[in-house]
């Protein structure tokens, strides 16, 4: 029997939120998938196409820069009539094209047109599927950005898995069969997204649970979801910068894992082909199960704290691929680090969206852009010394920058205080 004054998860959350939290999830799947079909076929393209491992780095430098225009394009498009949801339809169709060039490409400079598509799709899609994120997650007033995050890397794992099959089993010329199933799940994400993102502004208005909505006790709300003068202001960079120190440490890693994994393994650690891409696999594997943990532990624990852990847990992960003396103790690495330090991107997010919740946007894509600074530091960088020195001393590089996120976690408490006591991201509130 229902306690008095309860309200049922029906009542409470739009049918309208709970179409959108499924279309984002589909657009956070979709991108995990032709991600990692892209990057764990990297050391293939290598082979189709006779470039090196600075080549490759060109390419990955360029994605970045295509990345963070997309990003601005997103924020641009989010303002419009559209809203976010136009954006992230129009970056998951610049994947799906991208997906099928670099498939059918003939020759190395036709790739490197579908991977300057691809990156203007990622920054797109990237900023998109946050915003999107944001506005479900206020609605439901509770934190849910972890989830979404999890359906990235779920699609990942499939999508590494396919490439460690396919390379021993389809054919690679003259269509890399393979890749194929990029641009059909991206089509397939565009149409979920088209028909059940969120229509309103990523701020949308505050559900109202038992007079306190997701912010504390909810007063007058206007149009678009502002619910006070305060959300009015401009939007605070110097929170932003910090959550900024976050998004670059983890996407050094992530980068530098998804990346050039594959080629370390392969060609450092002297693995087989099939066996390369299962060290991108198990990190998304343990960034998986972090992720479908996350929520709960940001609920018991608090964000600040639920960081500090996993990024000293990433470090070590870190560490072990660069002393890792063969395939599997690295591979262990891979995994260890993608436990540790699945959730800090995420979770920077869902801080980022406390920031200014009547210009959510607005945060998030400046936020994005710290997406891509971490992806060329990740990718670039480690691939540069990876070049002049070894890829075992490039992976130092984000063990440095994940142990600087220890430092700084403290910080990641922000828009978690609010009247003098603790604002949880369990608020009361329906289950789904």
């Amino acid at each position: 029997m229902s306690p008095p004054g309860a309200v049922s998860a029906s009542a409470v959350v739009p049918v309208a939120a709970r179409r959108a939290r499924v279309a984002a999830g589909a657009g956070f799947a979709a991108q995990g998938l032709v991600y990692a079909l892209l990057l764990t076929s990297l050391d293939g393209f290598k082979e189709r196409y006779g470039v090196d491992d600075g080549q490759v780095t060109l390419v990955v430098l360029g994605v970045c820069v295509m990345a963070a225009l997309g990003t601005v394009m997103a924020d641009r498009v989010a303002r419009s009539a559209g809203g976010s949801r136009a954006a992230l339809v129009t970056g998951l169709l610049a994947v799906a094209l991208a997906a099928l060039v670099a498939a059918v490409a003939p020759a190395y400079g036709v790739l490197v047109l579908g991977f300057v598509v691809y990156g203007l799709g990622l920054g797109l899609v990237d900023a998109g599927t946050n915003m999107q994120a944001v506005a479900v997650q206020r609605v439901y007033g509770r934190s849910l950005l972890t989830g979404f995050y999890a359906a990235w890397s779920a699609a990942g794992i499939v999508g590494a898995l396919l490439v460690s099959v396919g390379a021993q089993r389809w054919p690679a010329r003259p269509v890399a069969v393979v890749l194929l199933a990029g641009p059909v799940v991206a089509l397939v994400a565009a149409g979920a997204v088209l028909r059940g993102g969120w229509r309103a502004g990523t701020a949308p208005v505050e559900v109202v649970i038992g007079g306190v909505g997701p912010s504390g006790p909810t007063g007058p709300v206007a149009p678009g979801g502002v619910t006070d003068a305060r959300a009015q202001r401009a939007v605070p960079w110097g929170p932003v910068l910090v959550l900024g120190v976050g998004v670059v440490a983890y996407y050094v890693a992530d980068t530098a894992v998804s990346t050039w994994s594959t080629i370390y393994l392969g060609d450092v650690l002297l693995s087989s082909a099939s066996f390369a891409p299962l060290g991108y696999a198990a990190y998304l594997a343990t960034t998986l199960a972090s992720r479908l943990a996350g929520d709960r532990c940001v609920r018991r624990w608090g964000r600040a704290a639920v960081v500090r852990v996993a990024a000293l847990v990433g470090a070590v992960g870190l560490l072990l691929v660069v002393v890792a003396p063969a395939p599997v103790p690295a591979l262990l690495g891979m995994a260890v680090t993608g436990a540790g330090l699945g959730v800090v991107a995420p979770l920077c997010f869902s801080a980022a969206g406390a920031l200014a919740p009547g210009r959510s946007d607005v945060v998030v894509a400046r936020l994005n852009v710290f997406n891509y600074v971490g992806a060329v530091l990740g990718g670039v960088l480690v691939g540069a010394i990876g070049s002049t020195s070894t890829l075992r001393a490039g992976f130092a590089v984000p063990a440095v920058l994940a142990l600087a996120v220890v430092a700084v976690a403290g910080r990641f408490a922000l828009g978690e205080q609010a009247r003098g006591r603790p604002v949880r991201d369990d608020a009361p509130s329906p289950a789904g």
